[in-house]
């Protein structure tokens, strides 16, 4: 049966997972975390991380056992049966289209607020292209944009906690144990780029040591990147103000008597919701095409007059073409709400 090109190591892996969880989520996710949670924040993230790493074990174990592209569809097809299989893989392939549209939306409502559905809509169109050329490439666009994103967040970190400005983390109350499990489940969809390491096992060297080794590590790296941010954003706006911040990291940066550093924040979120997205669209879509489009090709039946390349390249273009699209329509539908996408009926 033919393989795919086994072409990413630790480091990759380690850079596509950061390149998923440190992106859009952290420019986003602050504000209503700390709306539920309050003072709590902290214990928030704590909690959240702690979720994600048992998650990301689980994901780690069942990658290295079965370490064939299609992550979720794979797994539930080995262990309950086709059925679950196919639900857990359109679950997950339907989930993360909705995923990339929202993403791809802030790109657009950063870069070019009056024209966010068509930034949307390019970016979508863009990252595709850049994942047709080959996984390798989609991986050096990806360490470049982590090593950005982490510099931006850098200089925030030290402005914000190293700011003369008086610390505001105290201002307000706690949001209790309700608002801190609702911080959580916020803050846990940042985390969750760990899943497309898992889905790229037919894509790395020795799988089991791989995917075993770069899951934890990155999440390992958020979380404490998340933690320093979080810390950074309560000292310099409170819970209270950081609640109220349409864009957190940037009034943060602004309050800690910084503002001339406020567009470089801004390039900060554009290029994390760049990086999120190309990671995102490199791991959803190996379930998509494992079972619609390689596998097909794998046995010999149609479309494969289409799709001759499954057999020997890196990447099915005509699969990548397919996942392209219900994302950058729904990019681009007048509503902008990727709870509705336009999902193609062939």
């Amino acid at each position: 049966m033919p393989e795919l090109a086994r072409t990413l190591g630790v480091r990759d892996s380690v850079l596509i997972g950061l390149g998923s969880m440190i992106g859009a989520g952290i420019f986003a996710a602050l504000a209503p975390a700390a709306q539920a949670a309050g003072t709590a924040l902290p214990l928030a993230l704590a909690v959240a991380g702690i979720v994600a790493y048992c998650n990301a074990t689980s994901s780690a174990r069942l990658a290295a056992r079965y370490p064939s592209s299609g992550g979720t569809y794979v797994y539930g097809r080995e262990r309950l049966g086709e059925f679950w299989g196919y639900l857990a893989g359109w679950g997950f392939v339907i989930g993360k289209t909705a995923s990339c549209a929202a993403i791809a939306l802030t790109v657009g409502a950063y870069a070019w607020p009056p024209h966010a559905h068509g930034v949307a809509v390019a970016a979508v169109l863009a990252l595709t292209a850049v994942n047709y050329v080959g996984v390798h490439k989609s991986a050096l666009l990806t360490r470049i944009l982590v090593a950005v994103v982490l510099a931006v967040l850098a200089v925030m970190v030290v402005v914000g906690l190293g700011s003369a400005q008086p610390s505001r983390w105290a201002d307000g109350g706690s949001g209790g144990a309700v608002g801190v499990l609702q911080a959580a489940g916020l803050l846990f969809f940042s985390f969750a780029g760990y899943a497309r390491i898992a889905t790229l096992g037919e894509e790395v060297r020795d799988p089991r040591r791989t995917i075993g080794l770069a899951i934890p590590i990155a999440l390992g790296i958020t979380l404490v990147v998340y933690a320093l941010v979080a810390a950074a954003a309560l000292k310099t706006l409170s819970p209270q103000g950081l609640a109220a911040a349409t864009d957190p990291l940037a009034q943060a940066v602004r309050a800690a008597g910084a503002p001339g550093l406020e567009p470089v924040v801004r390039v900060g979120a554009v290029l994390a919701a760049l990086g999120s997205l190309l990671a995102l669209i490199l791991g959803s879509r190996a379930p998509h095409w494992r079972w619609r489009a390689t596998a097909t090709c794998r046995a010999g039946w149609p479309p494969c007059t289409r799709a001759s390349a499954c057999r020997t390249a890196r990447s099915c273009w005509w699969a990548w073409s397919s996942r392209g699209s219900p994302q950058s329509r729904t990019c681009g539908t007048r509503s902008g709400s990727p709870r509705s996408p336009c999902w193609p009926t062939t």
